[in-house]
């Protein structure tokens, strides 16, 4: 179908979803994330022909990853869309109301973006997030996957869309762009008579592109060059842990750690034990020389790992005389995603979490935490590294704006 019809879709559309009640969406999502597990198997079925393309592409370990699904990521992605339905509505909230001296009474009420656009590469879960998520707000939705993912997109819209239309609703609530070419998308990023907003998921490349192209406005979610500093006062065991789980639970998503940065003084002690830890995941470390004289497996990092997202099973590691060296060296090479302390240091952990540059600072935590669901916004739209609208884990509210009510009895103005 033409871009022209599916904008035109979801805009007529848009006026149906924005007048239905919030327990009629909750009762839809609900019937939804069912039938996604329902149709397990031909969404695996749809997957595997996405995954034995990839492998035959050479796709990247990490993208992979991304693009995998089996039973217990589909029952994961329901289980996100059912915590989005019980989710408070944020939709029809009265944020404040004030009478002014001549009687109007102003206030200013939370309602939907309109239509949205999403474009994301690899992650088949992101089509049912981004559904429920916009569904939940009062939103239509366009999306826009990659090639590498396109049958298990086609697949789980396919479900969603029998789940839509058993309730009567139009077929412009949810449209996917089959036509996967780079022509397509940059059409997408210009329909700006139809889209309210556009939102990129995926690597630097393409969120580049959406903002070089797109005449629609756009909410950046970052890549995650995520850094965890490791100061001269920390518990070493927990660095230990912690580095571990933010860089091998998963590396193909963007909080996981791709860069640390240590304090001079705690080198020799902590990298041949954690050097051993990452060595059962076969984590390749690049660090500066005074991390290779400590770590015999380690090679030479050069100026690029500093500022290198790999989602890969690699590691840079920097050292650094203080905490405003490491603050500078983060805020530096940083995408404002995730960034970590890992300290005994009262003083230290404040000044961390003030001069740090990123969408979620922590202390003495794994960064993999940056997520809409361990932040109990159920799924998310995206991780925003941008400062305008949205930053961090994007959950209901981003996908609102407001508007002002104003209520007079025949107040004219003079």
């Amino acid at each position: 179908m033409e871009l022209q019809e599916l904008g035109k879709r979801a805009k007529a559309a848009e006026i149906i979803m924005r007048n239905l009640g919030m327990k009629e969406k909750e009762n839809i999502l609900l019937e939804v994330a069912e039938h996604l597990v329902e149709d397990s198997d031909a969404i695996l079925a749809a997957n595997q022909k996405d995954m034995d393309a990839g492998r035959e592409a050479g796709m990247h370990q990490g993208l992979l990853d991304r693009l995998m699904l089996n039973k217990e990521r589909i029952a994961q992605m329901a289980e996100g869309i059912r915590q989005v339905a019980e989710l408070e509505d944020p939709v029809g909230e009265v944020l404040s109301m004030k009478q002014r001296p001549n009687g109007l009474m102003i206030g200013k009420k939370r309602v939907p973006l309109g239509v949205i656009g999403i474009i994301y590469e690899s992650r088949p879960n992101v089509t049912a997030d981004a559904f429920a998520l916009c569904f939940k707000t009062g939103n239509t939705v366009i999306l826009k996957g990659g090639s590498d993912a396109i049958h298990s997109n086609m697949a789980i819209v396919k479900s969603i869309n029998e789940t839509l239309s058993n309730n009567q609703l139009p077929e412009g609530v949810l449209s996917l762009i089959e036509d996967t070419s780079r022509e397509t998308a940059t059409a997408f990023m210009k329909m700006n008579e139809y889209v309210d907003v556009l939102i990129p998921r995926g690597g630097s490349g393409l969120i580049r592109a959406v903002v070089a192209n797109a005449t629609i406005p756009v909410i950046e979610t970052g890549t995650g060059n995520c850094h965890i500093y490791v100061d001269e006062t920390a518990d070493l065991d927990m660095a230990v842990n912690i580095i571990n789980n933010a860089k091998t639970q998963r590396i193909g998503v963007c909080n996981a750690c791709e860069s640390l940065v240590l304090h001079e003084s705690i080198v020799d002690e902590l990298m041949p034990r954690l050097s051993a830890k990452l060595s059962e995941s076969h984590v390749e470390i690049r660090g500066d020389e005074r991390v290779q004289k400590a770590t015999k497996d380690a090679v030479a990092a050069t100026e690029k790992d500093w500022g290198t997202e790999y989602l890969d099973y690699i590691i840079s590691a920097k050292t650094v005389s203080d905490i405003d060296e490491a603050i500078t060296h983060i805020n530096k090479y940083n995408t404002g995603h995730s960034e970590a302390i890992i300290t005994n240091n009262y003083e230290h952990a404040q000044k961390f979490l003030n001069e740090i540059d990123a969408a979620a600072v922590y202390v003495n935590a794994s960064t993999r935490f940056t997520d809409g669901f361990e932040f109990g916004f159920g799924a998310e739209i995206g991780i925003s590294t941008q400062k305008l609208h949205a930053r961090g884990p994007m959950g209901l509210e981003a996908l609102t704006t407001t508007k002002y009510i104003i209520y007079g009895d025949g107040q004219i103005r003079e």
